[in-house]
């Protein structure tokens, strides 16, 4: 089989004007929450896409830590490409594929890095191994081999021992959704899309797209 016939022809759901919540949080949130109930893989996995200062698009994976009314928010080093395109840049998307339920969700927005308070909070409540890695790792720059990381934690560890402190580099962010995209498949590649878009006196629009 050639690359070009691989194929799902989608038909478990659909999706209508009639079907959506009027507010595109609470549509997240249902539709999370039938992921997390499916058992969907990595569900809080999604597609975290930037632009750098000279227009180059860069895409990657990270895993959403929370979301409410104010936006959706993950978090990172700040001296990372992500980090650096952003501080250039701060506008981005993110995608979460759904598989198992045939579905998609495009968020698109400006981002903002959160308070001190809000970063210290989740990192105190990560594992501390987790924590010893945010110090040793220089996300995105070259090192020589493995070893060479590895013994960066070990350094780290000799340092702080089981109670490192957040590092300055290191923190959230924060992506204040300007349009949200819903997407389920259906037959015959006509999927359902249905697009909240904000308006500038903060209400929400609701419009179907073709597919």
């Amino acid at each position: 089989m050639s690359i070009a016939d691989i194929r799902t022809d989608y038909q478990r759901d659909q999706l209508t004007e009639t079907d959506v919540a009027a507010d595109p949080f609470a549509q997240f949130s249902r539709w999370f929450d039938q992921a997390l109930t499916a058992g969907v893989p990595e569900v809080n996995a999604m597609t975290l896409s930037t632009v750098s200062a000279e227009g180059k698009p860069s895409g990657r994976i990270v895993l959403i830590k929370d979301y409410d009314q104010r936006g959706f928010s993950w978090f990172t080093n700040y001296d990372s490409a992500k980090g650096q395109d952003l501080a250039s840049n701060p506008f981005a998307s993110l995608l979460f594929f759904w598989i198992p339920l045939e579905r998609q969700v495009r968020i698109e927005g400006r981002v903002e890095k959160l308070s001190d308070a809000e970063n210290d909070t989740y990192f105190f409540s990560r594992p501390v191994g987790s924590q010893q890695g945010a110090h040793a790792s220089h996300q995105s720059q070259p090192i020589a081999n493995r070893e060479a990381l590895e013994q960066q934690l070990v350094d780290v560890v000799a340092k702080f021992g089981d109670q490192p402190p957040r590092p300055a580099h290191w923190g959230g962010y924060r992506l204040i959704p300007e349009r949200i995209e819903f997407w389920q498949g259906r037959p015959s590649r006509l999927h359902d899309r249905i697009v909240y878009e904000k308006q500038t006196d903060g209400s929400w629009s609701i419009q179907r797209l073709q597919p």
